[in-house]
């Protein structure tokens, strides 16, 4: 095993010899140089792990070196070495890409942690971590194996997503495919438990051991911030959010607000003509068609025919729950960037409106994107990329940028919530049904709808699921776990073509199991 080599740049280096044989015994290679010069030349000829470099150091002092070694190897680890405790000193080596610095006389064993960390930090990290998730793996397998209610399985849901952020940070760790074939099994037990308690849900709301479901997220996360708020409330609506890229967003707003989050259950079909009219009408479909028929739009499902009227549905839940606005319901959907950049630059001009819902296509655009696009399958291959890519995104979007500029708006608050997550489908389904059956890959509705009781739950009858009934013979299926339909016809051919997809409608927590997020400016 090759020995980390270390450079240590002082110029009372003989002072240091005990220093040196001891993090030699604990097998760091260590060489000297006692002025800057010298270092210099040992960066551009050898290959060191860490440098210890003095701060005071006679000729070229310890600051001009650092910004020449850091020309050379901008990304060599540098540990400043120092008498002084002058706050100007550490302002200007940090702003020069320190890694750390420490207070003469330093004392072995402080080096040797600072080696440690640096050096070996991932490693002995990727170690807990592997211990960790083996002791969890255990707690969760038994957890599947009992009768668990809707808490239990956010709880699971949670711990699986916080061991992929944990897998991401440490690819050395070889436990992802433990973890993949864990969730697998998750989902086949989640599957069955919606299948089993769906109907009683949402026939339910409200009573013990019933989930928030997507109809009343509204109406208890977002009227009651508006109705008691000094000023603008809006609320977010990210298509095709799923709770573990949120977590990743997240750590970008830390700083500017103080968030709180809780986890709803989305309606079926996890798919946004569904579920996000449903979320903004504070009804099942079943009851936006009977109650507001000229707003329930029958289409093919897809959005812009049946989502074209969430403003109008949002207003008539604000006007059921006697919510006064002092101006105006404000409705924005964007749909590409430029709209975002463009809404980005005139967001401050609404400190003075009450109430905003801002919907938000981009992450649906990105999931549907990588079924057709070879290079987003190139950029995003799995699950960690995935979540790489949304943060990328994230980083650089308008929405951040809204954010920000909202964050500084006296008593504004944020709402964020979605509609449906995604579930990334690896395994192929055969589905029977006449030719005027519905194309979707997750759910479909249609006559004599035929799957393997495996792969898909059936509703014979769509008012059990309060779900439009679109004729006498029509039932729906909905895909469980990670499948996808596909019709005999030309088989193979479209197995191949949507396997590895991002995919909604069906049942499985990545779909159904969402956040809902609260930030307050710590302005």
């Amino acid at each position: 095993m090759n020995r980390p080599n270390i450079l240590w740049v002082d110029d009372e280096i003989e002072m240091l010899k005990s220093h040196i044989i001891f993090l030699e015994e604990k097998g760091y290679n260590i060489e000297t140089v006692t002025n800057g010069e010298d270092a210099i030349q040992f960066v551009k000829e050898k290959s060191f792990s860490l440098i210890f470099l003095d701060e005071m150091m006679a000729g070229m002092g310890g600051l001009e070196t650092l910004s020449k070694i850091k020309e050379i190897k901008p990304n060599i680890p540098v540990v400043m070495v120092t008498k002084s405790e002058e706050e100007s000193l550490m302002h200007d080596a940090i702003g020069q890409k320190i890694t750390d610095y420490l207070i003469k006389p330093v004392v072995p064993s402080q080096m040797l942690m600072v080696c440690k960390r640096i050096l070996d930090g991932q490693k002995i990290s990727g170690e807990y971590v592997q211990q960790d998730y083996l002791k969890d793996f255990s707690q969760i397998s038994r957890l599947l194996t009992e009768d668990l209610d809707y808490e239990d399985w956010i709880e699971i849901y949670l711990k699986l997503i916080n061991w992929d952020l944990e897998l991401d940070s440490h690819p050395e760790v070889d436990l992802r495919e433990t973890l993949d074939a864990q969730r697998k099994e998750a989902n086949q037990e989640f599957s069955k438990f919606v299948e089993k308690n769906y109907t009683t849900w949402i026939n339910n709301l409200g009573e013990y051991k019933t989930p928030k479901l997507t109809t009343e997220i509204v109406a208890d996360y977002v009227l009651p911030k508006v109705e008691d708020s000094k000023g603008p409330v809006f609320f977010f609506v990210l298509d095709c959010l799923r709770a573990d890229q949120w977590l990743v967003m997240e750590k970008h707003l830390t700083e500017m607000f103080d968030i709180s989050k809780d986890y709803y259950y989305s309606i079926l079909p996890t798919a946004t003509p569904y579920a996000r009219n449903s979320l903004f009408a504070g009804l099942f479909p079943s009851d936006i068609e009977r109650h507001y028929p000229d707003l329930w739009v029958s289409g093919n499902d897809d959005e812009r025919s049946m989502n074209k009227y969430e403003k109008e549905l949002l207003q008539k839940l604000v006007d059921r729950k006697n919510i006064h606005l002092r101006n105006d319901l404000k409705y924005m959907k964007i749909i590409d960037p430029e709209v975002g950049r463009n809404f980005e630059g005139h967001i401050a001009s609404h400190q003075k409106t009450h109430f905003m819902a801002v919907v938000v296509n981009f992450l649906d655009m990105i999931a549907h994107g990588r079924s057709d696009s070879d290079i987003l399958k190139e950029i995003a291959p799995d699950e960690a990329a995935y979540r790489s890519l949304t943060n990328s995104w994230f980083m650089h979007s308008s929405v951040l940028g809204m954010f920000k500029k909202i964050s500084k708006m006296k008593n504004a608050k944020i709402i964020v919530t979605t509609d449906h997550g995604s579930i990334r489908s690896m395994r192929g389904a055969k589905v029977l049904g006449d030719k005027e059956a519905s194309t979707n890959l997750r759910f479909k509705y249609g006559r004599n709808l035929k799957a393997d009781n495996k792969h898909a739950a059936y509703v014979k009858d769509p008012m059990d699921y309060k779900l439009p009934r679109r004729g006498v013979t029509i039932s729906y299926i909905f895909a469980k776990e990670d499948y996808y339909f596909v019709y005999p016809t030309d088989y193979h051919k479209y197995i191949s073509h949507y396997k590895d997809t991002f995919q909604h409608g069906g049942i499985s927590m990545e779909e159904m199991i969402l956040p809902v997020i609260t930030l307050e400016s710590k302005a």
